[in-house]
């Protein structure tokens, strides 16, 4: 189903639940705290509420005390009224505290008081000072009993500010727990989005890889978003072109050296026939005609064939079969190959460096070495040196090729790795080169990703070569 979105849609989307995933936590945090500051607020209303009633509830019985002391000494009617009226009020907040978790034991010794002081109020004229004396003593229990409602109150605000702290650490520590599996969970969405993401993109990068380096027999098959399946398709197509295309190459290369070769020789046969008289004797003029006709059959032969040979190479050169080699053992065993050049001019080949193993293909890059000494070997002087020397460096890896022989002219330098260019100074003693020699090194190196540089170095030649460093 997630196949039918695009790279851009999937993206999109997944930032989207990653968004929603915080979203909901924050959204989830700020009503607990807001629920959390309600309840922080109903609790600060409910304890001053709570204190007034009580400290009420005191004020009313000193104010009783005094009506209740009047009404009996004054034996006044108006006062006693008051009296009712100020028990009444009394009664009210003594029902507001007992709604409170005030102890009911409280409020029964609190009304049991009160009847027994309205009791008080009436009677004789003459046992007026003993009912007055005994309203004293029932109001200095009631004021034992309203500070024990008062404690009290104190008590139940303090358990409900400890019973708000406990929801509060409670909240705090969901919040906390919420917010870290909140951001937990983002994280892992994050890994797996990208993990997803990244796997048709690295199929990509490896099908990419794989033209380069001419793996062209495995299909192209990318899995995920619409649109880098459809790259997938187009890769895929681009393999199988370059497949005809490979092949077309390789027929044109058979077809081109069958045509050029047999005319080639049957033109030779005819010039050699000419030579010994088949057709009648020559005059020195005509044998000198035959002798350049067939001088220049040679050289257009080995022209033919150096060309042949260089398509091939550059044709080759994109189909690598990467393994781990010793690189020092591979130069080791391309300087033991030429051991009889080098030692029929005299000279001194040594290799420098440690033993070091990379994923490359051995037989092409032990064919650049070997041009690359045969070439030094050519243009040494006799008894001079060459010095091969392989350096790690960090990313990739170096290797040297040092000679003592006549070097690179300043106009030779920008194309000394063009095919079948040929510089200026050549050595006398020898063959004249094709002039492939370092274009298939050249193709090679550049085949593995690498790249081969002459250096300024004088006197003599001094080539670089650096390969990207591929260790196992």
């Amino acid at each position: 189903m997630l196949q039918r979105f695009s790279f851009r849609q999937l993206l999109v989307i997944a930032f989207l639940l990653i968004a929603a995933l915080l979203g909901a936590a924050s959204l989830r945090a700020l009503f607990t705290l807001e629920e959390l500051s309600l309840q922080s607020r109903d609790n600060a209303a409910r304890a001053l509420d709570l204190s007034r009633a009580a400290q009420s509830l005191s004020e009313r019985s000193v104010s009783m005390e005094r009506t209740s002391r009047q009404s009996v000494v004054l034996d006044d009617r108006v006062l006693r009224e008051r009296f009712a009226e100020e028990l009444k009020e009394a009664g009210d907040i003594l029902a507001t505290l007992a709604r409170e978790d005030i102890p009911a034991v409280r409020a029964r010794q609190w009304r049991s008081h009160l009847q027994t002081i309205a009791g008080l109020l009436t009677g004789p004229s003459d046992t007026a000072l003993d009912r007055e004396r005994q309203l004293a003593q029932e109001f200095r229990e009631l004021e034992g009993i309203n500070a024990a409602i008062a404690v009290q109150v104190q008590q139940a605000i303090q358990q409900r500010n400890k019973s708000l702290e406990g929801k509060l650490e409670a909240s705090r520590q969901r919040l906390t727990q919420q917010v870290t599996w909140a951001i937990v969970l983002a994280v892992a969405m994050a890994l797996a989005f990208g993990v997803w993401f990244t796997l048709p993109l690295r199929r990509l990068e490896n099908a990419i890889v794989g033209l380069g380096e001419n793996r062209l027999g495995q299909v192209i098959a990318i899995q995920g978003p619409a649109d880098l399946a459809l790259v997938g398709q187009r890769l895929n197509w681009l393999r199988l072109r370059l497949v005809e295309l490979d092949a077309d190459k390789s027929r044109f290369l058979r077809h081109i050296s069958h045509e050029l070769k047999t005319p080639l020789a049957s033109l030779r046969e005819g010039v050699s026939l000419l030579e010994d008289g088949v057709a009648g004797a020559l005059s020195n003029d005509q044998r000198e005609i035959a002798q350049i006709l067939k001088h220049n059959t040679g050289v257009l032969q080995s022209q033919i064939e150096d060309l042949l040979r260089f398509n091939t190479a550059a044709f080759e050169a994109r189909q690598l079969h990467r393994q781990n080699v010793d690189l020092l053992q591979l130069m080791e065993e391309q300087v033991y190959a030429q051991r009889l050049q080098w030692r029929a001019r005299e000279l001194t080949v040594t290799v420098v460096g440690e033993p070091l193993v990379m994923e490359i293909d051995g037989e092409k890059i032990g064919t650049a070495l070997a041009n690359l000494l045969s070439n030094a070997i050519r243009y040494s002087p006799a008894k001079g040196m060459i010095r091969l020397e392989l350096s790690p460096m960090r990313g990739f890896v170096r290797i040297d090729v040092h000679d003592q022989g006549v070097g690179v002219a300043m106009a030779d330098r920008e194309r000394i790795f063009e095919p079948f260019y040929r510089g200026e100074r050549q050595p006398a003693d020898v063959v004249r080169g094709s002039g492939i020699g370092l274009s298939i090194v050249h193709e090679y190196i550049a085949a593995h990703g690498g790249s081969i540089t002459l250096m300024p170095d004088q006197p003599g030649a001094h080539f670089r070569i650096e390969l990207p460093h591929v260790s196992k």
